[in-house]
């Protein structure tokens, strides 16, 4: 690896493109720095020391939500429109016909996702902006004649925040290396980690405990990088054809099923669904009617990392969503069909709907290990915390696992551009 690193960097484009990914990384480091008018920041910091799940959720922002910066919602909008288009595909004709016309759909269905971040975007920055005026931190929220302005200019910055790292992303996809919004997160995520390990181990004083800890995290950094990588291999061979006096076929490949295909987005859905409960309760906690403010403080409880019907909770949507994310998807590809069309077929199966119901069956064994593997990265936090005694709440393997695939994606990309120019002398 340090040796392709080095190779990487001998050669002029590719050193280029690694440049422009830090530079865009370090603008961004700026700009999550860059806060929204209005917010009482001493509020700000005060609210976050006594709620952990706001730790988790600034976390994945880079530290832009702790100063409330116009970056606070990331690129998160965006990836919730790509979802969204994505699971609409199979409900809505139009969008599975541009779907199947190759590269120009897929970049008018980018372009309907770009549209859809924006609404979305303004959606969430009010709904942040709601929970932080009920929190005290905003004094003037609203949309009467004395706030409203204040209230349209906070939202209008926090969309343009995100619209703008999208753009940066898609600068780092184009002209850098890896995947750019991928890359964002991945540098959200790394520029706060030092922070919070320090405060980590400073809140404990067993050394066992510290050690203990490293060990978990170790061992799940490993077992990340062994289910990123681990897929079922499908054998496929192609009858040979003969076209215009040529022979076409007669190869041998296979169709690599993963063991997690759904990736980290169970992770983002189920989190989604586990803070809106918290967020919605906490709305309502200082209300004047004691039945309304004691349902509230119920749920807020009820929904607490510090309990376990959370973390039990959060384990089985995980599952859930790594079946239904993978499914459709999968469903969406069509392999079945493509091979059919291209004269393949898997050894002993028939073509057509054989093949299609053989590989669904496939895929649904082998989702069984990625969703309980998913589940147990998602309530690591708690079972690290019982081992160790270390509440490490923030420093989430969700977190890790993002981090590890967007490395294991970008040196993948790294090493393919190598070899793409290790071999361009000899084809010439």
């Amino acid at each position: 690896m340090l040796q392709a690193a080095l190779n990487a960097l001998k050669l002029p484009d590719l050193r280029r493109k690694l440049i422009f990914t830090f530079a865009i990384l370090i603008l961004f480091r700026f700009i999550a720095h860059v806060p929204v008018p209005g917010v009482d920041l001493a509020k700000l910091q005060q609210l976050f020391q006594g709620n952990q799940l706001f730790g988790l959720l600034d976390l994945f922002s880079g530290g832009a939500l702790r100063n409330f910066s116009i970056a606070a919602m990331g690129v998160y909008p965006y990836i919730t429109a790509t979802i969204i288009m994505q699971l609409l595909q199979p409900i809505i004709p139009p969008l599975a016909t541009l779907a199947k016309e190759g590269e120009a759909g897929r970049q008018k269905i980018n372009q309907y996702t770009h549209w859809a971040t924006v609404p979305l975007a303004m959606l969430q920055g009010y709904g942040q902006l709601q929970l932080l005026a009920s929190q005290g931190v905003i004094s003037r929220f609203g949309f009467d004649s004395d706030t409203g302005l204040l209230t349209a200019s906070m939202i209008v910055s926090l969309t343009a925040g995100t619209v703008l790292l999208v753009w940066m992303g898609e600068l780092i996809t184009e002209n850098g290396i890896g995947n750019g919004v991928s890359v964002l997160i991945f540098g959200g995520i790394v520029a706060g980690v030092p922070t919070i390990i320090g405060q980590t181990f400073l809140q404990s004083d067993s050394l066992l405990s510290i050690i203990g800890f490293i060990i978990i995290g170790a061992l799940i950094i490993l077992s990340i990088v062994i289910f990123q990588e681990a897929q079922r291999r499908i054998p496929v061979h192609y009858a040979k054809r003969l076209r215009g006096g040529r022979l076409y076929g007669g190869s041998a490949t296979h169709i690599p099923l993963r063991v997690n295909s759904a990736g980290m987005i169970p992770l983002i859905f189920a989190a989604s669904i586990m803070l809106f409960p918290s967020l919605v309760a906490n709305w309502f906690t200082a209300s004047g009617d004691a039945n309304v403010r004691n349902a509230a403080q119920w749920l807020t409880d009820l929904f607490s990392p510090q309990g376990w019907f959370y973390w039990v909770f959060y384990f089985a949507l995980v599952v859930g969503f790594t079946f239904f994310y993978t499914m459709v998807v999968f469903q969406q590809q069509n392999l079945a069909e493509n091979l059919q069309k291209a004269g393949g077929f898997v050894p002993g199966i028939r073509p057509g709907r054989p093949t299609a119901e053989y590989l669904n069956r496939v895929l649904f064994r082998i989702t069984w290990a990625g969703a309980i593997f998913l589940g147990v990265i998602a309530i690591m936090p708690f079972l690290a915390r019982l081992a160790t005694g270390v509440n490490a709440l923030q420093l989430s393997s969700t977190a890790l696992l993002i981090v590890v695939g967007v490395v294991l994606d970008t040196m993948r990309q790294l090493e393919a551009q190598l070899l793409m120019r290790q071999y361009e002398g000899f084809i010439r």
